[in-house]
């Protein structure tokens, strides 16, 4: 398959994974635990068996890897799910969250799409092919901000839910680049803080301990729109290597050696 074909595959189970969480968003939550604090909800679980048919039909025995049923399939090219990134917002009634689903082959993103229900944006990128935003009837291609300086940048990062001996490291981090920053957020789903880095709305944004389905799409939506994604040092970002950075080009150096001086 193209880019091309396996991005509108990405983008038709996407947008209908997208469709039944806003369908349960104001319904009654069923919430279990799979951590501490890593909740499940009914609507993860009922968005990711939509996403999965979808893919099932337009790819039939394809490779998927999906955050809440494992893997399945084989081959070179596979999918990858996040039903939906956010779940806390989404079981707390905060509306930040989506449905993201990416396509790789042989570990490097080829497509990709991540949908705001509530905002009813899509974002959506093929390699080579561009990184997209449709919102109702209106498409625009994304480019990254051209935010160079941090005292000029909003940037943004999220907290490990299992690897919470980190914490340090990751707040260490939050407060250096609070302090150099315009501003610092934490909005809780990290594909739609790529989605947003790619679209220019945030300048930088960095994590560790995310997985593959929270980054698969996020990944090529900013490399697709001209920003740099790398690992905190500076080196190529793995969909299993647990940690993103993803800037402008003329930020992204500048956070790199922030980031280094609080490693540990």
């Amino acid at each position: 398959m193209t880019s091309i074909e396996l991005r509108d595959i990405c983008m038709a189970a996407a947008e209908e994974g997208a469709r039944v969480l806003r369908e349960l968003y104001d319904r009654p939550r069923e919430v279990q635990f799979k951590g501490r604090i890593d909740l499940v909800t009914d609507a993860d679980k009922a968005s990711e068996e939509t996403v999965l048919r979808v893919i099932r039909e337009r790819a039939p025995g394809a490779r998927i890897l999906a955050e809440e049923s494992g893997s399945e399939g084989e081959g070179e090219i596979g999918f990858i799910v996040d039903p939906l990134d956010g779940t806390t917002n989404y079981a707390h009634g905060l509306p930040l969250f989506c449905c993201t689903v990416g396509a790789e082959e042989n570990g490097v993103p080829v497509a990709g799409c991540t949908v705001d229900p509530l905002r009813d944006e899509v974002f959506f990128a093929a390699r080579g092919k561009g990184a997209f935003l449709r919102h109702g009837f209106a498409e625009r291609q994304l480019r990254v901000s051209r935010t160079a300086e941090l005292v000029d940048a909003l940037v943004c990062t999220g907290f490990p839910y299992g690897d919470r001996e980190k914490l340090p490291q990751m707040i260490a981090a939050f407060g250096k680049l609070t302090e150099q920053s315009r501003g610092t957020r934490r909005l809780g789903s990290a594909a739609l803080d790529l989605a947003y880095v790619a679209c220019g709305r945030l300048d930088g944004f960095w994590e560790m301990g995310l997985r593959p389905w929270d980054v698969a799409a996020g990944h090529l939506l900013v490399e697709e729109a001209g920003g740099a994604v790398t690992r905190f040092d500076g080196s190529p970002h793995r969909l299993a290597g647990g940690e993103i950075l993803a800037a402008p080009p003329g930020l992204h150096p500048k956070m790199v050696r922030i980031l280094a001086t609080c490693s540990g």
